[in-house]
């Protein structure tokens, strides 16, 4: 008879699952930072449903080696498997094993640096229509006219849709799709809520935006110019021309475009909010970024958003399940156990960033940022796809909102967390004045 495996699971609070599953999603800020402070580096948090076990890791080394370890036994789809019902089940990062591999094979071509710089022009021009709108001495609701912005970049970038007619219907459709509470994330776990409201009335619209991006999808590839396009869609439906893999299908097209419209539409937004937010607050900094908007120093305003990615992490951990009884950074766990590398605590760990609540981009232009410290987007082989088209995206909004107006934000923004991302709870207001050119 084999002996029974001793697992060496670290301390954590006690607390009852629902108990800690409610801090969990109702203020991780507020939850997380004092069990660090209690428990150290690595700690053990239980969650619903289930319960299932989460060990939380924050040392570069430790996410390292999780980063690296066997992507077959530490599936990160299964860990974000709370997102399937909007996402869709052949969702990239719902995925793992050989279906993750082949999406990510199909989608990786319109990530390139070729694709990338032919998508700027557009977020430029796109960029520019919103600023004309914009006067001297507004009151900005950032984290709404980012997400504004960052909506059209999607819709026109990504899924090709370039007539002001489709983009009216669609616009309040996707934002309503956008615009998901955390609460709609547990039709996951029980799928009767999809009958009651407002779960019903969610998927109803979910469903409007499915029909219509069917109809894109059909109707593009009847396209006769379908070579000469440069959205992602189109590059899409050809890519399965130029590689050994079967095209992707209309319901893997739509689950990919929904998931780079909901992984790369609010989470951009954010950022950007954060840092115009930051720079309000810093106007030593602020001018430092305008001379950079003058000069075309993108490397400087790259920089600035870096460093608002880094202290206002929008995602703030990442999820590994375990497929088998791991030794994971020298501890034996269980299968079926999720590790869990803290974006939110690498960030600000005063080891890796000194002052570590201090706004300073100039970290990321000054000596080089360690390895699996900032995190943003990742790391290992599911490191997000869309990272070089969000950095390339929220630099050129920066450089045409900065060209133009200076910011001052009145005061600290609260973070809220919305679904599953960190956002300003004020929509982080900036006063806007406009520069003398």
């Amino acid at each position: 008879m084999s002996e029974k495996p001793t697992y060496d699971f670290p301390d954590g609070p006690k607390w009852p699952a629902w108990l800690s599953t409610w801090r969990f999603l109702r203020n991780r800020y507020k939850y997380v930072p004092p069990l660090h402070e209690k428990y150290g580096d690595t700690f053990l948090m239980r969650i619903l449903p289930g319960p299932r076990k989460l060990v939380v890791f924050s040392d570069p080394a430790d996410i390292k080696e999780i980063f690296a370890s066997d992507p077959s036994q530490f599936h990160a789809g299964e860990g974000n498997m709370i997102l399937k019902p909007v996402m869709g089940p052949h969702s990239v990062l719902v995925t793992d094993d050989a279906e993750h591999q082949r999406a990510r094979k199909l989608l990786m071509p319109a990530f390139t640096g070729p694709s990338m710089r032919a998508y700027q022009p557009l977020v430029e021009a796109i960029a520019k229509i919103e600023v004309d709108s914009w006067r001297d001495g507004d009151k900005l609701l950032t984290l709404d006219r980012m997400n504004a912005v960052t909506l059209d970049v999607i819709l026109q970038v990504v899924f090709g849709v370039t007539d002001e007619e489709r983009l009216a219907v669609l616009r309040p459709k996707v934002n309503r799709m956008v615009n998901i509470e955390a609460k709609m994330l547990l039709a996951w776990s029980y799928p009767r809520l999809f009958a009651l409201p407002p779960w019903r009335g969610y998927f109803k619209n979910q469903k409007a935006v499915d029909d219509i991006l069917y109809a894109e999808i059909a109707e593009r590839r009847q396209a006769h110019d379908l070579e000469g396009r440069d959205d992602v869609l189109s590059r899409l439906l050809r890519v399965g021309d130029e590689t050994d893999e079967a095209p992707l299908s209309d319901a893997e097209m739509r689950d990919q475009l929904v998931t780079l419209l909901l992984a790369g539409h609010e989470t951009t937004a954010s950022a950007l909010s954060w840092t115009l937010h930051e720079l309000g607050r810093h106007p030593e900094i602020l001018a430092k970024a305008l001379e950079a908007a003058d000069n075309g120093d993108d490397a400087y305003l790259e920089a600035c958003l870096k460093e608002g990615m880094r202290i206002h992490p929008i995602i703030d951990f990442v999820a590994r399940t375990l497929q088998s009884d791991q030794v994971v950074c020298g501890r034996l766990l269980r299968k079926g156990t999720t590790v869990t590398p803290s974006i939110m605590l690498s960030h600000s760990r005063e080891a890796n960033f000194a002052d570590s609540h201090r706004f300073d981009p100039e970290r990321f232009l000054v000596g080089k940022i360690a390895p699996n410290t900032w995190i943003p987007f990742g790391g290992g082989v599911r490191r997000c796809i869309g990272a070089a088209f969000s950095l390339m995206e929220g630099t050129v909004v920066l450089r045409e909102v900065l060209q133009r107006y200076s910011v001052e934000a009145p005061a600290v923004a609260p973070n809220k967390l919305r679904n599953i991302t960190n956002v300003p709870g004020d929509k982080a207001p900036v006063k806007l004045t406009a520069r003398v050119s």
